[in-house]
């Protein structure tokens, strides 16, 4: 999460309290089964379209950080093409969905009462603002979906249970990425880290989540991890290490989120057997615009997002607040329009 300088806030609520302390905090059960079922649905038809390679926006297998090529995802496996490990844009006014209803089904989620109060928490931020618009400052960012990787087939060896005879049986393979902070590159000296990671009493600019619609054990953290500089075992560890010292494997049911720190050390291991549809969101503050741009508009989502259409929302406080979120969002990318903004991280 990014941040700024900013006096401590007087009294923290609970929740930023573990934030601040852990770096992640797990909310269970933010979604009722109706909605969940919902978002399986949609989200099921998305990920189809999107394996098929008729949806340019994906992550790819093997490719870690953007940009991704989709071209690859048309191509045969074996003949230079890959498969995907997340689906891009979820609210892109484009997005190819046989179903008007599955569009809104993630623009509910996206705007849903219960993450944007969290939200507002971790940002400390009231329901008002200036505007009237209700939407407490907030900016809107990213909504994406990361899915059971498609990584082709390997064999392995499984023994009988009578005869212990091997035989062997292919299984899907997986994908896992490597340890990282989301906007400081892994080769960056404790005095570069130090800098650019949260000081105690620093607000909140930007706070991301993850949302399963399936049992999710895919995120690996190192609890505190956001506060302080890689320790020197960290830094020796191989990328992909399985066992870093302190790491905790977040358990997650469908429908529980789990808020988190960008900058704490993570990874994803994803187990190509299991079914996986997680969603993945995040919210700025409009004071955070510019420590923003990058890690937002790296994912391109300031060439549409004026074209969005949230009038599924109605015509209360919740549209307006989507309208409000939007429009900073906007601002967002005139401000950096024709400016090479780079990107966050390579590999």
């Amino acid at each position: 999460m990014a941040t700024t300088r900013a006096a401590p806030s007087e009294a923290p609520s609970p929740l930023l309290t573990r934030l601040r302390q852990d770096g992640f905090v797990i909310i269970p059960s933010v979604l009722t089964r109706d909605e969940l079922g919902t978002l399986r649905s949609a989200a099921a038809r998305l990920t189809a379209v999107a394996r098929a390679g008729d949806w340019p926006h994906v992550r790819t297998v093997g490719k870690q950080f953007p940009p991704w090529d989709a071209s690859l995802v048309k191509k045969k496996q074996g003949e230079g093409g890959v498969g995907i490990w997340g689906v891009q844009h979820l609210l892109h006014p484009d997005l190819p969905v046989p179903q008007q209803e599955d569009r809104a089904a993630f623009v509910r989620l996206y705007f849903h009462e219960r993450l944007l109060r969290v939200a507002r928490e971790f940002l400390e931020i009231g329901d008002g603002d200036e505007d009237g618009e209700g939407d407490g400052k907030m900016t809107m960012e990213l909504c994406n979906m990361l899915v059971r990787p498609d990584a082709g087939w390997e064999e392995e060896e499984k023994e009988e249970e009578k005869g212990k005879e091997k035989k062997k049986k292919k299984k899907k393979k997986g994908f896992a990425l490597r340890w990282h902070r989301d906007d400081i590159p892994w080769s960056a000296t404790p005095e570069e880290e130090t800098a650019r990671l949260k000081r105690e009493g620093d607000r909140y600019v930007h706070t991301q989540w993850n949302l399963p619609l399936w049992d999710d054990d895919s995120l690996v953290v190192v609890p505190g991890s956001h506060k302080r500089a890689r320790t020197q075992a960290e830094r020796d560890a191989d990328p992909f290490d399985e066992n870093l010292p302190g790491q905790v494997k977040v358990q997650l049911k469908a429908g529980d989120v789990v808020f988190y720190d960008n900058n704490i050390l993570h990874r994803g291991v994803y187990d190509g057997e299991k079914e996986r549809m997680t969603l993945h969101g995040s919210v700025g503050h409009v004071e955070g615009s510019q420590e923003r741009a990058r890690n937002v508009l790296q994912h391109g989502v300031g060439d549409w997002v004026d074209r969005c259409d949230f009038s599924v929302l109605g015509e209360g406080k919740e549209r307006r607040t989507a309208e409000g979120m939007r429009r900073r969002l906007v601002q967002l990318g005139r401000e950096n329009q024709g400016r090479d903004i780079g990107y966050s991280l390579e590999g």
